[in-house]
């Protein structure tokens, strides 16, 4: 069976942790075989203890402290300490052949659309010890309340799916604080379930309009030729996500599955019927 890694990235406060969580107990639940991977050397508290943990070689406090450096600075010196010291990764990946490995990832976005960083660490995981990744970018569900906020979220997901260059899928968290009743009945932003798909399949004319409503004239050329852009290459979708609904996760992790082909190097087994079963009297 291959090697899996699946990198959880999104601005702070998304629910990359709660997801991380929500996917480990779901597929422990299944029977499956998962390890939490913390990518953040700045975490304090998880639900699950990560079975591998950037802190144990780096610490952003101790760099910060040591370096003189603030937490984005911080943040990329403790990246290029880890690319810089493989032996170490090389040695806490050993122990997890055949398994699937969840990425907590930091909330800082510009690891994954300014830098090359995280591009560098998914090529050394997936040229050097063979790992099938695929990224997840969340977005929280309140930024369909906010039109240009939504915009520039919508922008960041595209950034990343180029710069990270692996198979991606785009979520809108915390749809558990989006109430869509039946059809007609408005969500927590004014929204119905109707409009509602227009945000979480991004609506070109929807984007302009409203980015439009809310800037100044001076930006209204500058709206639509990065609406076009959206719309040019229809990169940019979201599956809705409630991370307190097991069938929510459920669907999640059964496209990330599909996403990086879980499971097909699997070796067949014989049934158990062939082991010396009963098949009647024939």
């Amino acid at each position: 069976m291959g090697r899996y890694a699946v990198l959880v990235t999104g601005p702070a406060g998304s629910g990359k942790s709660t997801l991380c969580s929500a996917l480990i107990t779901h597929a422990h639940s299944a029977g499956r075989n998962v390890h939490l991977f913390n990518l953040d050397p700045a975490a304090e508290h998880f639900e699950y203890a990560p079975a591998i943990d950037i802190r144990e070689l780096v610490s952003l406090a101790d760099v910060m402290e040591e370096m003189g450096l603030g937490p984005n600075g911080g943040l990329v010196y403790c990246f290029e300490y880890l690319l810089e010291n493989l032996d170490w990764l090389e040695e806490q990946l050993g122990a997890f052949d055949d398994d699937y490995i969840i990425i907590d990832c930091p909330g800082q976005i510009e690891l994954y659309t300014h830098t090359p960083l995280i591009t560098r660490l998914l090529s050394i995981l997936t040229t050097t010890y063979n790992f099938r990744l695929c990224s997840l970018y969340l977005l929280e569900s309140n930024f369909i309340d906010d039109a240009p906020k939504y915009f520039a979220g919508v922008m960041s997901a595209m950034s990343s799916m180029i710069n990270l260059d692996c198979a991606c899928i785009n979520v809108m968290s915390k749809m558990d604080l989006v109430k869509s009743g039946d059809t007609g009945e408005k969500t927590q932003g004014g929204r119905n379930r109707r409009e509602l798909q227009r945000y979480l399949d991004p609506d070109p004319l929807l984007l302009v309009e409203e980015a439009n409503s809310r800037t100044n004239p001076k930006f209204h050329a500058l709206n639509q030729a990065l609406v076009q852009l959206i719309d040019d290459f229809s990169m940019v979708s979201f599956m809705p996500l409630d991370s307190t609904d097991e069938d929510s996760v459920g669907s999640l992790l059964s496209h990330v599955d599909n996403a990086m082909q879980y499971g097909e190097d699997e070796e067949p087994k014989e049934p158990k019927d062939l082991d010396g079963g009963d098949f009647g009297d024939e």
